[in-house]
């Protein structure tokens, strides 16, 4: 084995345990809650981000 393929099968390996360590700990994604990607067109009032908005 190589020491690329041993970097590569660590990197696999730490990414695998890490997405599994998230999964575990957080909480469930409630998908009818989630704010929308794109809010454009859809009534939400924008909020925040930008210092030339009108106050």
């Amino acid at each position: 084995m190589s020491k690329t393929q041993k970097l590569q099968a660590v990197f696999w390996l730490a990414l695998s345990a890490f997405l599994a360590w998230d999964f575990q700990t957080s909480d469930p994604v409630d998908l009818r809650n989630e704010p929308p990607l794109i809010a454009a067109g859809s009534g939400l009032a924008s909020s925040g981000g930008h210092c030339s908005m009108a106050k």
